[in-house]
């Protein structure tokens, strides 16, 4: 009787083994997928002047940008970017009102075409834009949000 004791005792702790292993190899059939991250988000700088509107770069492709607008006139602006789509301008993005020499950050998906970064009101000249095709993914660079 002794040794059979002694045998259950030694067999309780590689059963608890064996049962653990079987139970973390459950979940083996998820179907997670490992899409591509969207590509990284890119600075575009734009300027708000007494008589127009400055962007640069002008041209880029498509994906996620933020535009940090810096305000270079005497009052209060707010700027937007408009999109044409089917002959009809939508606006995509607007900034609340960016106080004199005061600066901005608008952040915005945008797609292939032509956009507009204007100034609401006020007569000053807007910038155009122009994205292309979607960036590269960012799926493959270190330290990406």
């Amino acid at each position: 009787m002794r040794g059979c004791h002694r045998r259950r005792r030694c067999l309780t702790p590689i059963a608890a083994c064996i049962a653990f292993i079987a139970i973390a190899g459950c979940g083996g059939d998820s179907s997670y997928k490992n899409d591509p991250r969207p590509p990284k988000t890119i600075v575009i700088a734009a300027a708000i002047l007494p008589d127009k509107v400055s962007v640069s770069p002008t041209e880029f492709g498509a994906g996620p940008i933020s535009l940090t607008v810096a305000n270079q006139t005497d009052a209060s602006q707010r700027i937007s970017i408009i999109r044409q789509v089917n002959g009809q301008p939508q606006t995509n993005e607007r900034t609340g009102p960016i106080n004199p020499r005061d600066t901005a950050t608008l952040k915005a998906e945008v797609e292939e075409g032509d956009y507009e970064i204007r100034v609401e009101g006020q007569g000053i000249a807007g910038a155009r834009i122009t994205v292309g095709p979607e960036r590269e993914s960012a799926q493959n660079e270190l330290l990406q949000p």
